[in-house]
């Protein structure tokens, strides 16, 4: 029985898939009473070749089945050239395409026991979306079907839009049998992925050959240095173990992932034995013998087709195929687990990370793996990922991107007919033929771009039109993006994306102020409730304890009287008492500061209150400006000319276009407008420039959208920036920025006592609580020292007091004792009588004594 393979035998997992055939043909022919030949066929890895090796297999050498790399284009183009193939079973040991809908149905005997390239694409995203990589630069090889297959990279570009991440460049080598010089290629082609920004570089697919060259030249021009990231997949790390220490050197801090499988099995140890010993007799030039995990899967494959060829022997072709499948379907060695090692070549070999598979992602080890399956739970892969040694010997994560001179730059719009100019200024210097653009806005977008993980190019681009038109130019993608005060509006979204807002938006009405009703109790709202119950209760206190002093050497202050009329006149300093008292002097003296303060602020406030509060907006609905027909103002290049008309239906006739906010105040005066309407961004600058000349906000707020950064349909760079920009916001950088250009654009602002009165705020007792501690400690003292003084001076007094008190008690109880005596006699004979007996007795005897 002759059976055929198709092998690269140029390439390391060439030779060793022949040697580990070679291995399970001999091992079945000892076993069996038939017998298998083995013919080998070297196609180079040239695609030609291998049509060439499958038809003079079936056609001259008339094989059972054919066995190697062969992929489906291949194996159809053979069957359309020779008939004969479609009857020949093909095990291939290639991976099955993306979308398998778009092969041809003309081989229904050509079977694939390669790994599923789609879950080699999801483990290249996992480890990309764990390290949260934006941009990404995919190189592979041009052979083995992957020229044929455009579903890998789609599926690849989808699963990494998923993690929020993107390729951003792409580099595709030919095979390396086409190459007559593969190192100067391969050296030009690094040349331009240095001059780009992206320092991630995902090896999709490639072979071990061409990988070695690949970190040779990288290594040579700086491409291994920190700051890069380089992910080999399974066709490069599973050989890994067979490559010499030079190969190794130029690959320090790559990660990878490999098929995981059991190593230490009997079945493996024997055909490792066996593998080390044959490889070296008919290799003698490699250095490192191990077996991979391809070799024992072409070993395993080639046992299968043996089984099913003696089983068959003597039946129809149509039947080895059907019993082909069965001892594939059958056969456990071949039943691949979805399971990965990450490793991370470092020194001479490399480490085991983590193990990854799709349902459970990253885990220690295959212990953990299953017990994460038995708890149904996921394991953090921040701990497990957290060692990983990277290019140059980097002890945390790479950036992945360098800034580079030959990047495109993108063009970003400004709007320059804004009305606002704290938002965004373009000014052009003549002279030094210089455009400066500043602003709000513009310090928004560039703390953003600082907080991106990647450099970004871009460049301002003055644009000298509406808003409307300048979100066409980015929808049509003539600009890459815009930034600016543009409003985020429903009617805009169709056309591009936008970024989270930077600033919440509405739309407010600004009138001008008309004098209001007066208040009856108004001067009480001068002071806090609280700050008039502490200024009572402190002024009561300090005013008793002044009279406690002075009573006693002031003729004036020896009544109740005399000192409520004290209490109201010191108020006004018109108290005709005099203070005899240093210690009285003492305690009024801080306190009569107090008042001073207190009356000082008291007028100050009621006087704004009484001049300033009591004005209210002339017009306090938009209802009022519609009956009345009354003209408005707007910007005339923003949204809000399209909102009047459509939203709010105000008449065009009646809305008055702005170009400048200076305007706003004349207009108002000469009365060309009866209100105005901004964004609430927009509203802020205007009043903290113009609420004292008679302008004021009234009406609710009409909410929209916000105000954020334009970019075309289907951007990634939108998800990016507004990442980026809540960061921002998080850090309080952009509060500080729009308070910054609110003191520098309020250059009209009330004073704060105006401010605190157009709010409607009264003054507390914060700002009077030193001097009331101060008053409150020396009144004390005060008047624990007079009364000290009080006990002193009256000390004979006192005691002949206590003493008259006492005697009193003890007449009490001599009178009350012989009645309680008679009261427990009527009721207790005996012994309880002569008790109280003797106590009576002696109590007698105490008094006669003390008399």
């Amino acid at each position: 029985m002759n059976m055929g393979a198709v092998l690269d035998l140029e390439s390391i997992m060439g030779k060793q898939q022949k040697i580990a055939m070679e291995i399970a043909v001999q091992e079945f022919n000892n076993l069996s009473c038939s017998k298998m030949h083995l013919i080998v066929q070297n196609s180079r890895g040239n695609s030609a070749r291998a049509i060439a090796s499958v038809m003079d297999l079936a056609q001259r050498k008339q094989v059972l089945a054919i066995i190697g790399t062969i992929t489906h284009n291949e194996a159809t183009l053979a069957s359309e050239l020779n008939g004969t193939i479609k009857k020949v079973p093909i095990l291939s040991l290639t991976s099955p395409a993306a979308n398998t809908k778009l092969l041809s149905p003309q081989l229904p005997h050509f079977i694939q026991i390669g790994d599923d390239i789609k879950i080699h694409m999801q483990c290249i995203t996992t480890i990309v979306g764990e390290f949260k990589w934006r941009k990404v630069t995919s190189i592979y090889e041009l052979n083995n079907g992957f020229s044929y297959d455009p579903g890998t990279l789609l599926g690849l570009t989808y699963s990494l839009r998923i993690v929020g991440s993107e390729i951003d460049n792409h580099l595709a080598l030919p095979s390396l049998s086409s190459l007559s010089d593969p190192k100067a290629t391969i050296e030009k082609e690094l040349h331009r992925l240095k001059s780009k920004s992206n320092r991630v570089f995902l090896i999709v697919q490639s072979s071990l050959e061409l990988a070695n060259i690949l970190f040779e030249q990288a290594k040579q021009m700086g491409l291994m240095e920190n700051g890069c990231v380089w992910i080999i997949p399974d066709g490069v790390a599973s050989l890994l173990d067979s490559v010499n220490s030079s190969v190794i050197l130029h690959m320090q801090g790559v990660i990878g992932f490999k098929r995981h499988f059991t190593e230490t099995s009997e079945a493996f140890r024997r055909f490792k034995f066996k593998f080390r010993r044959r490889f070296a007799l008919e290799f003698p030039e490699e250095e490192n013998i191990n077996p991979s995990f391809f070799a024992f899967q072409s070993y395993n494959a080639t046992w299968a087709i043996a089984h099913a060829a003696r089983e068959s022997q003597g039946k129809f072709k149509f039947n080895l195929e059907q019993l082909f499948r069965n001892h594939l379907s059958n056969n456990s060695k071949l039943q691949q687990s979805h399971a990965f090692n990450i490793i991370n070549v470092i020194g001479k070999s490399y480490r085991e990370l983590a193990l990854w598979s799709p349902a459970l992602g990253f885990s220690k080890n295959l212990v953990s793996q299953q017990l994460t399956e038995i708890m149904k739970t996921n394991i953090t892969s921040n701990s497990v990922l957290s060692t990983v040694y990277w290019p140059g010997g980097l002890q945390f994560v790479p950036k992945g991107w360098t800034r580079s001179t030959e990047e495109r730059t993108l063009q970003i719009g400004v709007p320059t007919n804004g009305t606002f100019h704290e938002f965004v200024n373009v000014t052009h210097d003549q002279n030094k033929n210089n455009t400066s653009i500043t602003g709000f806005s513009i310090d928004v977008f560039k703390a953003v771009v600082n907080a991106l993980p990647y450099d970004l190019k871009y460049e301002f681009i003055p644009f000298n039109g509406s808003y409307d038109e300048m979100v066409e130019q980015v929808s049509n993608k003539t600009l890459d993006a815009a930034v600016g005060d543009t409003a985020i509006m429903a009617y805009r979204y169709h056309l591009v994306d936008f970024s989270q807002p930077y600033v919440e938006s509405g739309l407010d009405m600004v009138v001008r102020e008309q004098s209001a009703k007066s208040k009856t109790w108004i001067f009480l709202d001068a002071f806090t409730k609280e700050m008039w119950l502490m200024m009572a209760t402190l002024h009561i206190f300090v005013g008793f304890v002044i009279w406690l002093i002075e009573r006693q050497v002031n003729a004036e202050l020896q009544g109740f009287g005399p000192m409520l009329w004290f209490l109201v006149t010191v108020i006004f300093y018109a108290h005709r008492e005099p203070i005899t008292s240093p210690m009285a002097r003492v305690v009024m003296a801080p306190w009569l500061f107090v008042i001073l303060i207190a009356t000082s602020t008291f007028t100050a406030s009621l006087t704004s209150m009484m001049t300033i509060s009591q004005l209210e907006p002339s017009i306090l609905d938009i209802q009022t400006l519609q009956r009345r027909n009354s003209p408005v103002g707007c910007n005339g290049n923003s949204f809000v000319i399209k909102y009047l008309t459509d939203v709010l239906k105000f008449k065009p006739e009646n809305i008055r276009k702005f170009y400048s906010m200076s305007d706003y105040p004349d207009a108002f005066q000469n009365k060309y407008i009866e209100a105005a309407f901004f964004s609430v961004p927009h509203a802020k600058v205007f009043l903290a420039r113009y609420s004292c000349k008679g302008l004021i906000k009234a009406g609710n707020t009409f909410r929209l959208g916000g105000l954020g950064f334009v970019f075309p349909k289907g951007s990634t760079l939108a998800t990016d920036i507004s990442e980026a920009l809540l960061k921002v916001i998080e850090s309080g950088e952009t509060e500080q920025l729009e308070k910054d250009m609110l003191s520098i654009g309020g250059n009209a602002k009330c004073s704060p006592l105006e401010s605190r009165a157009k709010d409607g705020s009264s003054t507390g007792f914060q700002p009077f609580i030193g001097l009331f501690c101060i008053c409150f400690s020396v009144a004390i003292l005060a008047l624990l020292y007079n009364m000290v003084c009080l006990v002193m001076n009256n000390l004979e007094i006192f005691t002949s007091y206590i003493h008259v008190t006492l005697a009193q008690l003890r007449r009490i109880w001599k009178w009350t004792t012989p009645y309680f005596v008679r009261s427990c006699s009527r009721l207790q004979p005996g012994s309880t009588r002569s008790v109280i007996a003797a106590t009576v007795i002696r109590n007698e005897k105490e008094t006669v004594i003390n008399s």
